[in-house]
């Protein structure tokens, strides 16, 4: 079975906690360990702030077993260049989604992009009840 949350908010950075907040839920939903979730928090920080203003920001995450995919934007084609380049300041965003997710993919369509991912997803063991 696939679980699939969808969070569309303002493109506003006062708004970008609640991405994080049901992110969290979701991994302690999932169990998931410390280091999946850190990565899915850098994610979100990284890709979120891409464009500042016009319409809302729409992130899709859905989990299969030990699968999660998703996607987020849409971005404008002014963003699509910083999506993809690499170095300049820092090291860039695609150096953080390489480090973070199985893979990844820019997909523009209509002067739109969206950022597709997935990532294997590592669980804590369960605990036996007394």
């Amino acid at each position: 079975m696939t679980d699939e949350i969808v969070l569309t908010l303002p493109r506003e950075r006062r708004f970008y906690d609640v991405a994080h907040l049901v992110v969290s839920g979701l991994g302690a939903r999932l169990n998931l360990t410390m280091d999946n979730l850190a990565d899915l928090q850098l994610a979100l920080d990284g890709l979120l702030p891409r464009r500042e203003t016009g319409g809302d920001v729409t992130v899709v995450i859905r989990i299969h077993d030990e699968l999660l995919d998703g996607q987020i934007g849409p971005f404008d084609t002014e963003a699509v260049a910083e999506l993809e380049r690499i170095g300049g300041d820092g090291y860039g965003i695609p150096v953080v989604l390489k480090a973070v997710f199985d893979s990844y993919r820019v997909d523009v369509d209509g002067g739109e992009a969206w950022v597709h991912f997935t990532k294997t997803i590592a669980t804590l063991p369960q605990k036996a009840e007394a």
